[in-house]
This record gives structure tokens, sequence and C-alpha cells, in this order.
């Protein structure tokens, strides 16, 4: 096949319309490239409340030339962003990711995401909100929905997560959305709790309810 033909998907690619997610209030749409989806990034990656137990303070500058990098989807579009968008107002509240889980290094492998195939890494789940959406169950109900995503939609067995020690409130989102506590780990390149949840243990909990 040649360069022209394009790349060898090793899986079916989805529509826009399959990576479109929905939840009783909320709406998760994938991240793109323009000037609604770069101000809600601005809005959460320029606020030290937001990205306290996440990363340092980005310039507005270094996220708009950071767009085309991180609106990048892998797996045919099962690996990537999402935006998070209350039904109720049509604000855009925050974002919710699928993404290579790095270990030594702060930031994701942007180049383990590509078009025809799964990032030979650990996938993790996240999510961030604007202060004024917090302690309403948006970030439990934008996650359940990722993760339902991820077993229904993926072939992925397991899913990981993590979070900084002292960020009490995103460990209590992840247990209630079934994911086991695993102790410390290294990501982000740091000493960090970590949570896991597997396909059969998905699988159980949806029977269970």
């Amino acid at each position: 096949m040649g360069d022209s033909d394009g790349p060898a998907y090793d899986i079916v690619p989805l529509s826009r319309a399959e990576l479109v997610l929905e939840t009783p209030r909320l709406i998760l749409r994938p991240l793109a490239d323009d000037a609604a989806d770069l101000a809600l990034s601005i809005r959460l990656f320029t606020d030290p409340e937001v990205v306290r137990y996440v990363c340092d303070v980005f310039p507005e500058e270094e996220l708009a030339e950071e767009m085309p990098v991180i609106t990048r989807r892998g797996a045919g579009g099962r690996i990537g962003i999402w935006t998070v968008t209350r039904k109720d107002t049509g604000e855009k509240i925050g974002s919710s990711i699928l993404l290579p889980l790095p270990v030594e290094v702060d930031d994701t492998d942007w180049s383990l995401v590509v078009p025809e195939r799964y990032p030979d890494a650990e996938i993790e789940v996240g999510y961030m909100l604007v202060p004024e959406a917090w302690g309403q169950g948006f970030a439990t109900e934008a996650c359940n929905r990722v993760l339902e995503f991820a077993f229904e939609k993926t072939t992925l067995d397991e899913v990981k997560a993590t979070t900084d020690p002292g960020n009490v409130a995103s460990q209590h989102v992840l247990t209630k959305c079934g994911m086991r506590h695993q102790g410390m780990r290294r990501a982000y390149a740091c000493d960090c709790l970590g949570f896991s949840v597997t396909r059969a243990e998905w699988e159980t909990q949806r029977r269970a309810c």
C-alpha cells in the first residue's frame, strides 16, 4: 500500500458521532483545535486551584501552541481528550481523558498517540473541572462515562488512574467509579496514589447495579 493510501489501521476508526458521549447532565465531545476549546484549556490550566495537584500553571501562549498536539486522537479516535459540557446551560466546565500514563516523565508522551494503533503504555482516565463545577458530582459522572466508553468501545483490559496523595476529593471520585486503590506508584515523575479497574471488575460492577 502506498503512502497516498494513508495509514494501515490495525483497528476500525470510530466516527465523530461515536466519540460524543452523553450522561444525564453532560455531553463529552473530542477536544478540538478551535477558539472555544482553547478558551476552556486556558481557563483550566491558568487557574492555580484547578492545577494544584496536577501540574504548574501554563502560559496562555504555550497552550495555544500545544492545541494541535493535544487534540490528537489515537487508536481510531478512542484515545484522547474530551471536553465536558453541561446540558442545562451549555457551559463547558472541564475535560476528561483517556491517555497513555506517563511514568518517569511529567507529561503525556504524545508521540504514542497515533490514529492507527493503541499506545504501548498503560492507559489512564482523568478529569479536570472549573471550580464552579466542583462538589456537584460532575467529575464522577464524566469519569464513569469515559470508563464505560473504554470497556465498550476499546480493547483495553485495564484502565489506570493516579492522584496526588493530598487530593482526597479525586480519590473519592475514583473509588465511586469502582476503581481499586493500589497504593503508591510512580507516575508523572513523582510518587502518586495509584488506582485501577479491569474489564472483568467493571463488568461485574455493571451486573450488580
